[in-house]
């Protein structure tokens, strides 16, 4: 997922690159035309520069079938005007049995620390559900993390588990909320 991350937020980066707007400006392409499998791809992309140095691009793209299938990706990349900056990824797929299958991810950083997440869910034609996710966070100030863990299955039901860490990677108690 990181790589996919990495490849939508530069794709984000040179598409919106080619748009003439100028600064505390936007721009919009959208494209919708019939594709060879039958069915109909439509793109969009949308990007803006604010004022103060902040800038963001977002884009999605639809693709469809004569068979009824049809998949969605999305992706979007900002940065803000202090230094932060995230990107966001994922794809949805849904096949003409009925089953379906997600992946996304994100990730940002800032001044303060940074956060990533990956993760992804299936449904079978059947309805059986399963899906699992990871994200994680680390302070700036104390280089300490956490990691969480989070599934889920029809059967069974959801878990979830958070191990935290300090700077020096060893596992730490993980703080109580007042």
């Amino acid at each position: 997922m990181n790589r996919l991350l990495s490849l939508t937020a530069l794709g984000l980066a040179l598409a919106s690159a080619a748009f003439t707007a100028t600064q505390a400006d936007a721009a919009t392409r959208r494209v919708v035309r019939p594709n060879g499998a039958g069915g109909t791809t439509a793109t969009s992309l949308h990007a803006h520069e604010g004022p103060n140095g902040g800038a963001m691009a977002r884009g999605r793209a639809v693709k469809t079938d004569g068979q009824g299938d049809a998949s969605v990706a999305t992706g979007a990349a900002l940065r803000g005007p202090n230094g932060g900056s995230a990107a966001r990824a994922g794809k949805t797929t849904r096949s003409a049995d009925g089953s379906i299958q997600h992946a996304s991810g994100f990730n940002a950083q800032s001044a303060k620390g940074s956060v990533s997440s990956n993760g992804s869910a299936t449904r079978s034609a059947d309805g059986t559900v399963t899906q699992d996710r990871t994200t994680s966070a680390t302070s700036a100030a104390t280089g300490n993390s956490a990691t969480t863990t989070t599934s889920y299955n029809s059967s069974d039901g959801r878990t979830r588990t958070t191990t935290c860490y300090d700077a020096s990677g060893a596992t730490i108690a993980c703080p109580t909320r007042p």
